[in-house]
């Protein structure tokens, strides 16, 4: 497995992949020295990632290989088909998943996301329209869904 650190608008990120694919994209909660050269295997996820944060890429296109339970990567599956700029509740994914009884093994894949924002568990809100738990932290979920808001909020302060 390669490595390597980058720096993004909500801290460093670590990108962990190889020939078979992304098996994981998190964001540290501590700043951590970018990496001077990046392996040849991660490169295409960098620039995609920088694209997004640019704001000129809306998908991506990477061939992904988390590794989690059978359950956790068809929840991961069906968390990328949320279109950028959308949401849906946990209630809505467990019914995409077919079975709205499994809306707490549901919320604990999402929570398990090894691949943060290229598998978008950030789009999973509330029934009620709350941000609900992130593991990145909910300013950090809030900070992506206005990022992905065709509606762009102007602040005052």
């Amino acid at each position: 497995m390669e490595t390597c650190i980058i720096h993004s608008p909500l801290g460093s990120t670590k990108i962990v992949g190889d020939d078979t694919g992304i098996s994981q994209v998190t964001v540290l909660n501590s700043e951590e020295k970018e990496t001077d050269i990046v392996p040849v295997v991660l490169e295409d996820c960098v620039r995609q990632l920088q694209e997004y944060f640019e704001g000129s890429r809306t998908q991506f296109d990477l061939v992904l290989n988390p590794e989690g339970t059978d359950f956790q990567k068809s929840v991961w599956k069906t968390l990328e088909q949320i279109p950028y700029g959308s949401t849906c509740s946990y209630l809505e994914l467990s019914k995409r998943i077919g079975d709205v009884k499994a809306i707490r093994a549901v919320a604990n894949a999402n929570g398990k996301n090894p691949i943060w924002i290229i598998i978008p568990c950030h789009r999973v809100i509330g029934s009620d329209g709350s941000l609900t738990g992130y593991a990145g932290g909910l300013y950090r979920k809030q900070w992506l869904l206005e990022h992905e808001s065709p509606y762009k909020q102007q602040r005052l302060f």
